[in-house]
């Protein structure tokens, strides 16, 4: 796998490509396009007939015009549900600092959360600006987020990515025995898992 390229490649204004191209943002979409369980062959970059397959049934399960062909268009649709592998890394970091001691579907939670705050209008409309909003998630400020994330992490960012919400689309989550703020405990709940309450 070509990780060079994916690495160095955030989700910022991706370019129409179609069967045939070989650059960055064919590294992106095959990306996007496993984290959709729609595309399982080698991410290399190169727009072939597997990356075209992924694309139609893609298209196909999205109401679009199945030609196979990354449009602008499918690009936008495409970055509404997916994320690149630079926002799954961040998300990975976010869920292991916050949640490394709890069980896998309290980590898969807090993905949700994030998930969920991406795709609500009260929060930034990129997974950067969701994690980087001032005083959005304590490992941000207090360092935790530059700790190397374990693969039960990633795992679990990959599912909430796919849609797995074990938090019942909360927005929020507090640790109840270390939490003093009156706004954040007023707020709905929605469950309880381990040592986080999840709230809307």
């Amino acid at each position: 796998m070509n990780t060079t390229m994916g690495m160095s490649h955030t989700a910022e204004a991706q370019k129409a490509v179609k069967y045939g191209d070989s650059n960055k943002d064919v590294w992106d979409l095959q990306y996007r396009l496993r984290t959709l369980k729609l595309y399982s062959s080698t991410i290399d970059g190169h727009y072939g007939p597997g990356t075209k397959s992924a694309v139609i049934a893609y298209q196909k399960k999205n109401g679009m015009y199945p030609d196979g062909k990354t449009s602008l268009a499918t690009w936008r649709a495409l970055k509404k549900v997916s994320m690149s592998k630079y926002e799954v890394d961040m998300m990975s970091k976010v869920i292991y600092g916050e949640a490394r001691g709890e069980s896998y579907q309290g980590q898969v939670a807090i993905g949700a959360v994030l998930m969920n705050r991406f795709k609500s209008s009260q929060f930034p409309n990129t997974m950067k600006g969701v994690i980087y909003q001032k005083n959005a998630f304590t490992v941000v400020t207090d360092g935790q987020f530059n700790l190397k994330p374990s693969q039960t992490a990633y795992k679990a960012a990959l599912d909430a990515v796919r849609g797995v919400d074990p938090s019942k689309k909360a927005l929020y989550y507090f640790n109840p025995k270390i939490t003093s703020s009156k706004w954040m405990l007023s707020r709905p709940r929605t469950v309880k898992i381990g040592n986080h309450i999840f709230a809307r």
